[in-house]
């Protein structure tokens, strides 16, 4: 959720920052003067990338997708919490 926020608030920030008449005609940094908005967002996204917050979003899913792939072997699932699923076996004649 926070990387969430924090991408459509940079992103919102950057359209502002790019409509701006005034971009053009300042540097670059008068410019991310000019738009404080933009400026924090865009530091905090990148500090939340540096702080790995892109692995948190990723890394369970990874693990559950292995952990259903290792358990179906055993007739056995488990949902994206972790909790066990147990599968009727199969009946072999």
């Amino acid at each position: 959720l926070l990387i969430v926020m924090v991408s459509v608030c940079t992103a919102t920030g950057a359209w502002n920052w790019l409509i701006d008449p005034d971009t053009q005609k300042v540097s670059f940094f008068s410019s991310l003067w000019n738009h404080p908005f933009f400026t924090i967002s865009c530091i905090t996204l990148i500090a939340l990338f540096f702080a790995g917050i892109h692995k948190r979003v990723v890394a369970p899913s990874i693990i559950a997708a292995r952990c259903r792939t290792v358990l179906a072997e055993y007739n056995m699932s488990c949902d994206d919490t972790g909790k066990l699923i147990l599968k009727p076996r199969p009946h072999i004649q």
